[in-house]
């Protein structure tokens, strides 16, 4: 007879691996974006790393938790702008939630504080430049972003970037 508990979860470690991120997208009055430095990999990105979803976080948990541990700010995301489905070299795909951090206030901007132990440096970059920062899809992924904003329509659903249908 066999032990159902161990079949299912034999089936359920057999199941492709999928990894999870999610990232916040600042402004400030002027509408540049706040980028951050990593000290661990090439090109900048924003705040936001890996969902935890083996603690029960969800992805806009993991934005939130992200933004306060990088860069010393606990706000809540806003809406969801864009999910980006990017295939994975040498690593599983990543499902990345992209939220809106909302426009920060000189009090907030002020307020920034690394986390050392993975960032270099931050700095708000206008929208025509970003192309020399962002690196991949991260960089198609954040103009879906803004378009989204601009247009206040639903969030951008991508592949590699690239808007699907």
């Amino acid at each position: 007879m066999t032990n159902p508990d161990a079949d299912y979860a034999a089936y359920i470690a057999g199941l492709p691996r999928v990894l999870a991120g999610a990232a916040s997208l600042f402004r400030d009055a002027n509408g540049r974006i706040l980028l951050v430095e990593p000290n661990y990999r090439e090109g900048w990105a924003l705040p936001g790393g890996t969902v935890e979803s083996e603690a029960g976080e969800g992805p806009r948990q993991a934005a939130r938790r992200e933004t306060a541990e990088e860069i010393g700010l606990d706000l809540a995301p806003g809406r969801l702008l864009a999910v980006d489905w990017v295939r994975g070299v040498g690593r599983p795909p990543i499902v990345a939630y992209l939220y809106d951090g909302g426009v920060l206030t000189a009090a907030q901007l002020t307020a920034i504080r690394l986390q050392e132990e993975e960032l270099l440096s931050w700095k708000l970059v206008a929208p025509a430049d970003l192309d020399g920062f962002l690196l991949g899809s991260l960089g198609l992924r954040v103009r879906a972003a803004l378009a989204a904003l601009a247009s206040g329509g639903g969030p951008a659903e991508l592949e590699d970037g690239d808007p699907v249908a």
